[in-house]
């Protein structure tokens, strides 16, 4: 059998603990049990997936009549759960004769719990052996380190129905083993698979789940000590990655905080680089070939593209000719780069030194860039006012000059399009 059974569960040093006292169901203590859950709520049957044991402390019945008691049972049976673990001697002084009654006529086991143990150490061990049970009696257990990187670096992108236990299980079999207070993120990375693995490998070496997938590399890499995870994953990358790699990096997130954390940062890194190849960098790469970005970075451009690029074509054109018309139709006509200038200026807290080092202009180009923005605009781009307005849309003309012919071709169609709404 590949899964423990009620039997076994109760047999566990844990639940021992708890002084068990089966009243009714003994034909059913053979059943396999899926999961350990704990509810203080006797609605909640309707919630349960089928092979559950469920624990509770009885709260729930002090209120209920005896009609609502029979019900309760009725209902965890029809629902396919394993068991119901009453602690008994606390809260509840006793077990209600309701419950017991609908448990005998129904077969369904019923399990007094006369000592207190904490039901999440009970759920814990409970849940971490019925993983381990289940790892070791499947064919995967014979599978390499990297296969079990891979299976689980797969289900966590997928958001796959998981629970922790589980994925601490299957992550130790894989070699990757943080700490509760681990920093983790997600890292994926486009090129040619050694060269990502050698990446990741020289950032993390055994602080990482690695596996190349169809398109990409992903990781989850445990980030170096320090107050800033990400911008450490972030130089980490930029020392020893190698040209013609794009790597993306997804938001930091503590080990402990759970698997749904865990899959969050990979999928963020996920959508982060499907942005990177797609749409045209807001600054120069630092190396030919080399592109090491954040979520964090392209925060905006994320949030603009919310359910894909040309889902949203139509509302970011428009946004950019509403805001940003006067500049495209100067550079149609001179053919200068004033989006991009007024882009990079705001990105970088209109910092005129820091825009002109990037742009690779002097500041007094710049200045007189910026004076004919203002003038074409009539506003001042430093206006508190005007500058989310003014950077969403800079950013917005990025993103729908993406796939074109060229920047030039996205603002002719801007312009275009800005005409016929007149």
């Amino acid at each position: 059998m590949s899964a423990l059974t009620l039997r076994e569960i109760l047999h566990l040093d844990v639940v021992g603990g708890a002084d068990p006292e089966l009243l009714a169901g003994e034909g059913g203590l053979d059943r396999p049990v899926r999961w350990v859950h704990s509810s203080e709520v006797y609605e909640g049957a309707g919630f349960l997936d089928g092979g559950e044991l469920l624990l509770t402390n009885g709260f729930a019945f002090l209120d209920a009549d005896g009609g609502a008691l029979r019900r309760y049972v009725r209902e965890l049976t029809a629902r396919g759960a394993v068991g119901l673990a009453v602690e008994v001697g606390r809260a509840l002084e006793r077990m209600p004769s309701e419950v017991v009654a609908a448990a005998r006529e129904l077969g369904f086991p019923l399990i007094a719990l006369r000592r207190v143990v904490p039901f999440v150490r009970i759920a814990e061990a409970a849940n971490r052996a019925i993983v381990t049970h289940g790892l070791a009696a499947r064919p995967a257990v014979t599978l390499r380190t990297a296969d079990h990187s891979a299976a689980l670096l797969a289900d966590l992108a997928d958001r796959q129905a998981l629970n922790q236990p589980e994925v601490q299980a299957r992550s130790a079999l894989a070699g990757f083993r943080p700490g509760p207070g681990a920093r983790l993120v997600g890292v994926s990375v486009h090129g040619p698979a050694v060269a990502a693995r050698a990446a990741v490998d020289r950032v993390a070496g055994r602080g990482a789940l690695c596996a190349a997938f169809p398109g990409d590399v992903l990781a989850l890499v445990a980030a170096p000590a320090g107050r800033d995870a990400v911008r450490g994953v972030l130089d980490a990358f930029r020392a020893v990655a190698a040209p013609g790699l794009t790597v993306a990096v997804g938001p930091a997130v503590a080990a402990g905080d759970g698997w749904l954390r865990w899959s969050d940062t990979l999928r963020t890194a996920r959508t982060t680089l499907e942005l990177a190849l797609t749409v045209p960098a807001a600054e120069p790469a630092l190396a030919e070939g080399l592109l090491v970005t954040s979520s964090r970075a392209l925060a905006l451009e994320r949030e603009l593209t919310r359910g894909g690029v040309e889902a949203n074509r139509e509302r970011l054109t428009r946004l950019v000719g509403d805001v940003l018309g006067p500049l495209l139709e100067w550079e149609a006509v001179h053919g200068s780069d004033l989006v991009h200038t007024l882009e990079v200026h705001l990105r970088h807290g209109c910092s005129p030194t820091r825009t002109a080092a990037l742009l690779h202009i002097g500041r007094q180009s710049l200045y007189q860039r910026l004076e004919r923005i203002e003038s074409l605009l009539g506003a001042e781009v430093g206006d508190p006012e005007l500058l989310g307005e003014l950077l969403q849309a800079a950013c917005a003309a990025r993103v729908v000059g993406a796939g074109r012919a060229g920047q030039g071709a996205s603002e002719r169609q801007i312009l275009s399009d800005r005409t016929r709404a007149a």
